[in-house]
């Protein structure tokens, strides 16, 4: 997500997606936004009951936004951030249909876009756009490795790994795409429930998120990594929550210290009268929607403890005094006359206790499937496969390989072959051996077997076992190949 305009908001889409520059401007004094907000909850924290009826009211307004055709996603900003409302919801986004009609049933559409020639729009996107619909396929039940035989979002993501400062994705200038990133990768897991990407690669992304820590505990879309003036800026409620979310979805418990300073932060940030975050644009909906998912993904409970101001109010009831009920949209700020959509879909996802996705619900439709995926490779066309490279040093290969296989399944030899030339960021595969065959993989990149310390695979996070060029690759799969006992 390019950092050209802060003029409006929505998770990954530029931040062009915020409602107006002029609107944003006009920031309301914390004491004006908390009478704007001593209605419907004054003085007690939202109950479940409330948070229930809210949750309902949401998930109507966000189904009234589906077009015609059965779409949310579109040409420039779009709505399709509501998939990951709708699963923290409990909604199917495959019982999202418009008149019921099941053949334009939003998961469907969307799948059909991801997996068009024409998507994304733009022949150099930035790695967010992929990052994006990871989260919302998976939110949609889609599987994201497995969108179709050509559209893998997990290798698409994986292509933009930067060799030269491991750990990021994307330019490192745009930390965003670094944060969702390791959102998408560790949050997307198999249909199963199974992280699918290595802990080396969470891992080395994880040390990039830390090493952005601003001092005041939060973090911001740009770099600040190395640079003391960035370091010592004010942090940005949005990105804290969504850094926070990036680190507990890798496997970061919410007790460590640089989780501890988030929350510190955002405590410190806290309204007392009205219980909302006040942002750099003053209390509103979708950087409070973005702090309580980052609060929720680390299982800290934003109605609680330090949550809680000395007015009895809570970031959730701050947005749910935000609500239009029965109508379900949620205002951007206090007062504002009218919802809107992306306020509404960060809202949402929030109050219903969700982090930056969640996994599918079963539909309710009879004969829908909780998960829709490419079955198999379809011979002659071109494939993407994730592939990383481990030798335990800490600092794993990371690449997106591409090939054209000959039949519904691949084999590891074949991978690794077309990784030599075909891989992107380049140099993940130099040279292995043996070269043909189905046996044994005694040396990758010029590291051989030696006593105890063998190649190994593993597949979609499958337990390591020897590396053989004739183990079989499946469309969509997640190749690890690590160095060691």
């Amino acid at each position: 997500m390019p950092r050209s305009s802060r003029s409006t908001r929505s998770p990954l889409s530029s931040r062009s997606s915020r409602p107006s520059l002029s609107r944003l401007a006009l920031t309301l004094p914390a004491a004006a936004g908390a009478l704007a907000l001593m209605a419907p909850h004054a003085v007690a924290t939202s109950t479940p009951a409330q948070i229930a009826a809210a949750t309902g009211y949401g998930v109507g307004y966000l189904k009234s936004l589906q077009a015609a055709d059965g779409s949310y996603a579109g040409p420039g900003l779009s709505n399709e951030w509501a998939f990951t409302a709708f699963a923290a919801a409990g909604t199917a986004v495959a019982d999202v249909a418009p008149g019921g009609d099941q053949s334009k049933n939003a998961r469907t559409v969307y799948r059909a876009l991801l997996s068009s020639p024409g998507w994304p729009v733009s022949s150099t996107p930035p790695v967010t756009d992929f990052e994006r619909a990871a989260l919302n396929a998976y939110a949609a039940g889609i599987d994201p490795a497995r969108v179709s035989a050509s559209r893998n979002l997990i290798a698409d993501i994986y292509g933009y790994w930067q060799s030269a400062e491991d750990g990021y994705f994307g330019p490192s200038a745009s930390f965003n795409g670094t944060v969702f990133g390791a959102l998408a990768l560790a949050g997307a897991k198999t249909q199963t429930g199974a992280q699918r990407v290595p802990k080396a690669v969470l891992d080395r992304t994880v040390t990039r998120i830390r090493a952005n820590q601003h001092n005041d505990g939060g973090w911001n879309f740009s770099k600040a990594e190395g640079d003391p003036a960035q370091l010592g800026a004010p942090s940005d409620i949005d990105m804290t929550g969504a850094a926070m979310a990036a680190l507990c979805s890798s496997g970061v418990p919410a007790t460590d210290p640089d989780i501890v300073q988030a929350r510190t932060f955002l405590k410190n940030k806290m309204v007392a009268a009205s219980g909302g975050f006040n942002s750099m644009f003053g209390a509103n909906v979708n950087s409070n929607g973005w702090a309580v998912s980052g609060l929720n993904a680390c299982g800290i409970n934003p109605q609680t403890g330090d949550f809680v101001s000395t007015f009895g109010r809570t970031p959730v009831d701050f947005l749910i005094g935000l609500q239009f009920q029965p109508a379900g949209g949620f205002r951007y700020k206090p007062g504002d006359a009218s919802p809107t959509a992306y306020g509404s879909i960060d809202a949402l996802r929030a109050v219903a206790g969700g982090g930056f996705t969640s996994a599918p619900a079963q539909p309710v439709t009879a004969g829908v499937p909780r998960w829709v995926a490419q079955p198999s490779f379809t011979a002659g066309t071109t494939a993407k496969v994730a592939l990383s490279v481990d030798t335990g040093t800490g600092s794993p290969k990371v690449c997106a390989v591409s090939f054209t296989p000959t039949g519904p399944t691949a084999t590891l030899g074949e991978v690794l072959a077309a990784a030599t030339g075909g891989a992107t960021p380049a140099g993940c595969v130099t040279a292995v051996l043996p070269s043909s065959g189905t046996g044994t993989v005694t040396s990758l990149n010029g590291l051989a077997n030696s006593g105890g310390s063998t190649w190994k695979a593993s597949v979609d996070g499958s337990a390591l076992t020897g590396a053989t060029r004739g183990r079989v690759i499946n469309v969509g799969d997640t190749v690890a190949l690590r160095y060691g006992s």
